[in-house]
This record gives C-alpha cells, structure tokens and sequence, in this order.
C-alpha cells in the first residue's frame, strides 16, 4: 500500500477528504520544520496541533518558521 493510498483509506474511515497535493505538501513542510528544529517526535504532534487548532496550514507553517527561528537562538543552531 502506497502512502497515498494509505492516507485515503485512513481518511475516509475517519470521516474526511484526503488532502489535496497543495495540503499535503504544506503538512510535509510543518512537519520537515518541526523534525528538523529540535527531536523528530516534534512532527506529529505539529500536524496533531495544527489540525486541532483549525487554523489554516499556512499560517500554522509561519507560526512553525517563526518558533523554529527563536529555538535556534537558544540552542546554538
């Protein structure tokens, strides 16, 4: 089973439409930022809270950027 099938089997028995390829990519880049910012286990608890909040996926993305570039500062890098 592909990814893409995957996500629109779990879709549909949850109830929704399986994101577009606009909504996919823009979930792949939350997630890259969270992994790539600090632990990996920080990607799907940001796709878990970006969902919950209903905000649309380009602004969770700019708040993403925003709290990627403030942790740098703290961490060293």
């Amino acid at each position: 089973m592909t990814g893409e099938q995957w996500i629109e089997a779990f879709a549909q028995e949850i109830g929704l439409s399986p994101p577009g390829q606009d909504q996919v990519d823009a979930i792949l880049e939350l997630a890259a930022t969270a992994a790539h910012s600090s632990e990996r286990t920080a990607a799907p608890v940001a796709a878990w809270l970006a969902g919950a909040s209903g905000k649309p996926l380009h602004e969770v993305n700019e708040v993403a950027r925003r709290v990627s570039g403030a942790g740098q500062g703290a961490e060293g890098g």
